[in-house]
């Protein structure tokens, strides 16, 4: 009866979304505060119900339930109690499931942490988060029930995809999914205010704290899935412009425009217009990728191959949101006002240049990702848009974008100089050309792209320790009481602009110096790379719970002296009958040495590609820092004064940035 009450629960969940969704809203709009309060009990009884959903499929998994198809379908009685969980969000519905289950976590939190809201604002957000609920309530119980029934009963499952069978797959999709749902709060609360016509700075000042959250948790994702493609897929590449990789990439360009305008509206109550779009564009664009990674029209390692009922509901999901929310802009964007002028060089400039940069980043992207679909639908062939493509277009984009970085947060409001910001960035554009010239001629290896983004990197470096060296001195504080006296939302500003430059640093010097060897190596053989001797000392057997596995023992020394052992193997999971392969990788702050088996050959030879990546790992540290900036700022004290102030329609204007 487990999967039944499962199943119940979602019916009651979706009977409890369209309560929220529909009376809160026309209560807001009628001035009927009993409607209106109906608000916040609904969103918690709808994550009740939805948590007991989740619950009980979770059950199912971990108590080997083959009578449900979903489970008999991504589950197999060998398989470890970790990835049974795990399991829940590794197929189709499951990972529908868990869509709904972050939603209505991200609405729970919104019903408690809103209190300072004025009750109409409150009603309307939660009401549109209702309404998003209904149509992925919808979408479950109609063509995607986790909960159906197999009569008869499987003897066994056919297993979990074995690429998902990895400990970085237990946490990316959650963190993913929290990121991906978490802009449809900005959404509700952009719609909300077109809806109320309260488009002021009040509005994202409320919005700010929940859309960086938002973006935390996207960046953490996409940084996690990125780490698995790198040590999972056996290839050594850390981003491969893989199509579902664009569709979480897409809304965090977005996302990250919408952060840096939420910031302008609020301080200085320009972009308004702007913000509001950037916030629909933000979680339209993760319908869309949930509609490309659910309805079957990609192939991908990530994609979930599913029936054409799927697609056309999610299709028609997305033109209902995508087309009402813009529909509604257009109608009430002309009433909204101009905001605080500004000339040409200041801060606010640079600023939306910045957002436009990274907005028309997003649209090729898009592009890149949408025109094979395209061409195949009209019956014109199939191409394939890869790497190529994207490093050309991407490129010229982002440079622009990222010296604007470097300039934005030394302007000043309203009117810069541009002589005044020429004569105090002098230093810190010498030393990111100096660099850029110096530094590859002292590695071996000097080319444009390099060049460029050594300066790119160290010009973000440079402009961020003048920025923070101009604070402390003239603050007229001793250091310490200087560092204290600046607000953590500006130290976590500077912090996520030094991941980025860690970023790019860790890309550029990755992509401009690694060096790979395919060999053929016997017990006993060594191979040569950037230094290094790789000692071939055979292949041993081994046996998983449910794969077994050549693995291969690779001694690494330099100058004769042992540096590491790696152990690659190459697994054959039983069930599903499929080969996969688990890198060797020895990482360090400088570089990675990584090493996998390919094919066995004749003799008890193997086929073994080794890479040599220097700093591929500040690649994953600089989106750590994104992180925990956007973290930082989140713990700013005006985000905690806001929380102290209870059922005040004015509170929020009380408390300044």
């Amino acid at each position: 009866m487990i999967p039944e009450i499962g199943h119940f629960a979602l019916i009651l969940a979706l009977l409890v979304a369209f309560i929220q969704g529909v009376f809160p809203i026309f209560g807001a709009a009628r001035g009927n505060v009993t409607w209106m309060a109906l608000a916040r009990p609904a969103a918690r009884a709808q994550f009740f119900l939805i948590a007991i959903a989740f619950v009980c499929l979770a059950y199912a998994f971990a108590t080997k339930d083959y009578s449900v198809t979903y489970v008999a379908t991504n589950s197999n009685s060998k398989l470890p109690l970790q990835y049974r969980i795990a399991a829940v969000w590794g197929g189709h519905e499951g990972s529908l499931l868990l869509w709904a289950m972050i939603l209505s976590i991200w609405t729970v939190a919104v019903s408690f942490f809103s209190k300072h809201l004025p009750d109409t604002m409150r009603a309307r957000i939660l009401g549109v988060m209702g309404l998003i609920s209904i149509g992925f309530l919808l979408f479950m119980l109609s063509v995607s029930n986790p909960f159906e029934r197999l009569i008869p009963a499987a003897m066994d499952g056919r297993d979990l995809n074995p690429l998902l069978q990895d400990p970085g797959m237990v946490f990316h999709p959650p963190m993913l999914y929290m990121g991906y749902v978490g802009f449809s709060v900005a959404f509700a609360f952009a719609i909300a205010a077109l809806l109320g016509g309260e488009l002021d700075s009040a509005w994202a000042r409320w919005s700010r704290p929940w859309t960086t959250l938002a973006w935390v948790f996207l960046t953490s994702g996409i940084m996690a899935g990125s780490n698995w493609a790198y040590y999972e897929l056996g290839w050594g590449g850390w981003w491969f412009w893989d199509a579902v990789e664009n569709a979480s990439f897409m809304p965090w360009l977005v996302g990250t425009a919408l952060m840096h305008s939420l910031a302008v509206t609020e301080k200085r109550g320009s972009f308004k217009a702007w913000t509001v779009l950037l916030a629909i564009c933000a979680f339209s664009l993760s319908l869309l990728g949930t509609f490309l990674v659910r309805s079957g029209v990609l192939t991908s390692v990530h994609a979930f191959a599913t029936d054409p009922r799927r697609g056309l509901f999610i299709l028609a999901f997305l033109v209902v949101v995508i087309g009402g929310s813009l529909a509604l802009f257009a109608w009430r964007a002309p009433t909204v006002g101009r905001g605080g002028k500004f000339s040409v060089v200041s801060r606010e400039s640079f600023l939306l240049a910045n957002n436009v940069l990274l907005a028309v980043a997003a649209i090729s992207v898009l592009f890149g990702t949408l025109y094979p679909l395209f061409l195949d639908a009209l019956g014109l062939g199939k191409i394939s848009v890869g790497p190529p493509y994207f490093d050309t277009v991407f490129a010229p984009l982002m440079t622009p974008a990222l010296f604007l970085m470097g300039i934005g947060p030394i302007a000043r409001w309203k009117q810069a100089s541009l002589p005044e910001l020429a004569i105090r960035l002098r230093w810190a554009f010498g030393v990111s050309v100096a660099t850029a010239i110096v530094l590859p001629l002292i590695l071996g290896r000097w080319t444009p792209m390099i060049g460029l983004g050594l300066f790119l990197a160290f010009w973000i470096f440079g402009t961020s320790i003048h920025l923070v060296y101009q604070r402390l001195r003239h603050s007229g504080l001793p250091f310490m009481a200087s560092i204290r006296a600046s607000s953590r939302a500006w130290w976590g500003m500077v912090v996520a602009h030094l991941g980025i430059a860690v970023f790019t640093l860790g890309v550029t010097v990755v992509k401009g110096f690694e060096s790979e060897i395919a060999v053929r190596m016997s017990p006993g053989d060594v191979a040569h790379l950037a230094g290094y001797d790789f000692t071939f000392e055979g292949v041993k057997e081994i046996e998983g719970p449910n794969y077994s596995a050549s693995q291969g023992q690779i001694r690494i020394t330099k100058a004769g002296v042992e540096r590491t052992v790696v152990t690659p193997e190459k697994r054959l999971y039983h069930v599903q009958n499929m080969p996969m392969t688990e890198a060797g990788i020895s990482p360090s702050i400088i570089h990675d040495l990584y090493a996998s088996l390919g094919e066995p050959l004749m003799d008890g030879a193997w086929s073994v590609r080794i890479y040599h990546k220097p700093m591929v790992e500040w690649i994953w540290f600089g989106c750590l820092m994104m992180a925990f900036g956007g973290l930082l700022a989140l713990s700013d004290r005006r985000y905690r004064l806001q929380r102290r102030i209870r059922n005040k329609e004015d509170a929020p204007l009380e408390v300044r940035a």
